[in-house]
């Protein structure tokens, strides 16, 4: 999550930098402009913190009429690397947080 530090040190035109020790620091930048952006990594924490609890994982069905594909997962747990499609990733989170969260799926209506 950015904080009030991160968007004021935004404002004053410097650019956040990942250090593995020291966290997330400002910089500036050589050039004339100094470039403007935020590093922002997500904390481990529940995604779903009251929806559907006494379930494992939840999981959601939607039926399309009009889907190029028999089953089209996407991810809701916003860690995929092919976002917004799910890659699984929601599995390790929920093994980290103890989370529930699955993907949503869109499936081919049958004709």
């Amino acid at each position: 999550m950015a904080t009030i530090a991160a968007a004021t040190a935004l404002a004053a035109g410097f650019c956040y930098s990942k250090s593995r020790v020291e966290g997330l620091k400002p910089t500036t930048h050589a050039a004339a402009k100094p470039r403007r952006m935020i590093a922002v990594r997500a904390e481990a924490q529940g995604i779903n913190p009251a929806i559907r609890k006494d379930e494992e994982k939840v999981v959601d069905s939607v039926m399309v009429a009009e889907l190029s594909k028999p089953l089209t997962p996407y991810c809701r747990c916003w860690r995929s690397g092919t976002f917004p499609l799910c890659d699984g990733s929601h599995v390790k989170h929920n093994k980290a947080t103890g989370d529930n969260v699955g993907p949503l799926l869109l499936k081919k209506q049958k004709e």
